[in-house]
């Protein structure tokens, strides 16, 4: 990603596995069909190795002028899922991971609003769908509090 930040980028180089693209294709597919994204990008220009979603506008109050995925899966069965909102004054992330690490247990969260590393030890379903399930679940949560 472009506008990404350079320790989000070293982080994701840790897992030395292939990216796994037939497991991205897969869920670039799934989530084309979601009403949540306005555009998924398998592979976008600036990230060949993820699959990008954009979210609706409509899901957001107009101070959050973009919000996105990133999704990079490896053959392995590691992953780094990244939340993004780009606000007027700043900007939101948080990231699940999935692969080994000196800063945290295989399965970790980088929680918002900046995604600190290191992060909080967590524990992830062993399945895709079920892994991309808790990470939408979680960003529905995230949504709900705008208006609430």
């Amino acid at each position: 990603m472009s506008d990404g930040s350079d320790e989000r980028r070293s982080d994701v180089r840790e897992n030395s596995a292939p990216v796994d693209f037939d497991r991205l294709g897969i869920v670039a597919e799934r989530l084309s069909d979601d009403e949540r994204f306005a555009r998924v990008a398998n592979p976008p220009e600036f990230a060949p190795d993820r699959v990008v979603c954009r979210y609706d506008s409509g899901y957001y109050p107009p101070r959050v002028e973009d919000a996105r995925l990133e999704i990079v899966w490896y053959e392995n069965g590691d992953f780094s899922i990244h939340y993004h909102e780009t606000h007027e004054h700043g900007s939101f992330d948080h990231r699940w991971d999935r692969h080994s690490s000196t800063h945290n247990s295989r399965d970790h969260v980088h929680p918002g609003p900046d995604a600190p590393t290191p992060g909080r030890d967590a524990s992830f379903p062993t399945g895709w769908r079920d892994v991309l399930r808790l990470v939408l679940s979680e960003v529905e949560d995230r949504q709900r509090a705008f208006w609430g």
